[in-house]
């Protein structure tokens, strides 16, 4: 089975995004790869060992990026896949991100492709879907449950805090929600085992890809930090005096009645 994973590399949810001159400010910031790829990584890994096949991780990025794939071959994928867009693009988005790896995989002949169902930074979960209607193929969003048989595939997905259930087939793009497996931290075996496995670098040029045809169809007019809360009042007294006083402060200082 040809399986290949999308991955994004992402901040680390621990860091703290600081803004400067008008940029989010990545100096000395530490990196990860999305966690909601991490579950797309098991997956293609459990599924690649139930079915016998090979897993290969894609991103898109700088040379950066090389740390994630080479940690996504250190928990288990065959291959890594750098598209290096660093030279090439001073802007992109989920437009540019799914026409770029739309366009290598148009000859790959996947059998399953796997994603995140968003990533942490921009949340909008529609690079996946992207890819899977440019190459014409079945897509199943925020799955939690997957079973290969043959090219029949059923899955079980996320809705709006229930499950639906469905079947549909091969060749398929999911993305991974949380709850779908646990994603095995890389050992020691695995992480020599990963230097020596292959790591391809290509630039656009490589995929006959003209920059004016991956440009990104937005533009990011400002970033900014949500402003500063106040901290929270507690009322005291009597519960009367307090619902008095409640009522008084939604009228005169939130004006929300």
């Amino acid at each position: 089975m040809n399986i290949y994973v999308l991955v994004k590399r992402t901040f680390d949810t621990e860091e703290k995004i600081a803004i400067t001159n008008g940029k989010i400010a990545d100096d000395g910031a530490e990196f990860i790869i999305n966690p909601y790829d991490e579950y797309a990584i098991e997956e293609a890994i459990q599924v690649r060992d139930a079915n016998d096949g090979e897993v290969t991780v894609i991103t898109i990025g700088g040379e950066d990026a090389e740390k994630q794939l080479r940690t996504a071959l250190a928990m288990g994928a065959d291959k890594a896949v750098l598209i290096n867009s660093e030279d090439d693009l001073d802007e992109m988005d989920e437009f540019t991100a799914a026409k770029i790896i739309a366009e290598y995989l148009k000859d790959k002949n996947a059998d399953l492709i796997l994603a995140g169902n968003v990533a942490i930074d921009g949340g909008s979960g529609q690079v996946g879907p992207r890819v899977a209607e440019l190459l014409d193929i079945n897509y199943v969003t925020t799955i939690t449950n997957l079973e290969i048989n043959g090219t029949t595939a059923s899955i079980t997905r996320d809705v709006e805090g229930d499950s639906e259930v469905l079947e549909t087939s091969l060749p398929l793009l999911v993305t991974a929600q949380q709850g779908l497996n646990e994603p095995r931290y890389p050992s020691l075996p695995g992480i020599m085992k990963a230097k020596k496995k292959p790591l391809e670098e290509l630039e656009l040029d490589d995929l006959d890809i003209e920059e004016d045809d991956v440009a990104a169809k937005t533009e990011t007019i400002e970033i900014y930090l949500p402003a500063q809360k106040a901290a929270g009042r507690v009322l005291e007294g009597d519960l009367a005096d307090q619902a008095k006083e409640l009522v008084n402060l939604l009228n005169t200082e939130a004006k929300v009645i």
